[in-house]
């Protein structure tokens, strides 16, 4: 299945989307979040689209994307997980996976504005394969993780350089901006993809082709992650885990480059679909 949330911000219904047209699941009842993952949703989804087949309202493509999940208790996201990335980062291959935190008032639908924050001279782009927790995941097993994944969502690891890398301690504060994880379009359940391992993933700036690659260049796969940041924090149902971006990030350029209002970020991952982000200024409420 893939799942979709849409309307206003805040306001968010639940679907799906079948042979590419929106349906709307509103009907179902809740939402897609840590109680709807913890209980069977994904199965309860299934048999409801299956009882109601040719019955679902379709949903207009004019509508906006949320997030096709609702706000989860926690993002955690893999710093240097390919080696390209590292290699144009100046920085040296990790014999652990890094970790950090993106705050949850980041997420943002796949088509929303992405906004600059106040004081910001470095906004950054980071194509990334993210992972949905499907049930609670504590000391997990690497031969059991991907029993623990409910489906993978294209997110866009927006950072803002300066404040990550410049203003001293946690990567966090250039991380976890307004707008600074847009997610979807929409979520694939895992037996949508064949092979997590092997998907092409790639982001454009204003049309010019910034990142191409593959996540078979992790140097530390899904499976291994779930394992290992389980181990250090319990993952509850909607979490989710966004696993690195590969070579071709502003940073990495000489001089580098940054991106400025009026920029346009589109980006894609093989069975995931393509985000699109226009790039706005700050402005104070």
């Amino acid at each position: 299945m893939k799942l979709i949330r849409w309307g206003a911000a805040g306001q968010e219904k639940t679907g799906v989307v079948i042979n590419d047209i929106w349906y709307d699941t509103s009907a179902f009842g809740g939402d897609y979040d840590e109680a709807f993952f913890e209980n069977n949703g994904l199965e309860r989804l299934s048999q409801f689209v299956k009882a109601n087949e040719g019955n679902l309202v379709e949903i207009s493509s004019e509508e906006r994307l949320g997030s096709p999940i609702a706000r989860p208790s926690k993002i955690v996201c893999i710093g240097l997980n390919y080696a390209d990335h590292a290699k144009e980062t100046n920085a040296p291959l990790p014999p652990e996976p890094i970790i950090f935190m993106k705050s949850t008032t980041s997420m943002v639908g796949p088509f929303d504005d992405i906004v600059i924050p106040k004081n910001s001279e470095k906004t950054d782009w980071e194509v990334e394969l993210a992972v949905v927790i499907g049930k609670k995941a504590s000391y997990v097993e690497v031969e059991d993780a991907l029993d623990y994944v409910a489906g993978y969502v294209l997110h866009n690891d927006v950072s803002e350089r300066a404040f990550q890398l410049e203003r001293n301690g946690t990567w966090d504060k250039g991380k976890g901006c307004d707008t600074f994880a847009p997610l979807g379009p929409f979520l694939a359940t895992k037996d949508e993809i064949a092979d997590v391992n092997n998907l092409r993933l790639w982001l454009s700036v204003n049309g010019q082709l910034m990142q191409d690659g593959n996540t078979s260049n992790f140097i530390f796969d899904v499976p291994f992650v779930i394992s290992y940041v389980s181990q250090f924090m319990t993952l509850l149902p909607g979490d989710v885990i966004s696993t690195g971006t590969p070579a071709g990030v502003g940073l990495g350029f000489k001089p580098p480059v940054y991106l400025k209002e009026g920029d346009v970020v589109e980006l894609g991952i093989e069975g995931l679909g393509v985000a699109k982000q226009n790039l706005i200024a700050y402005v104070k409420n």
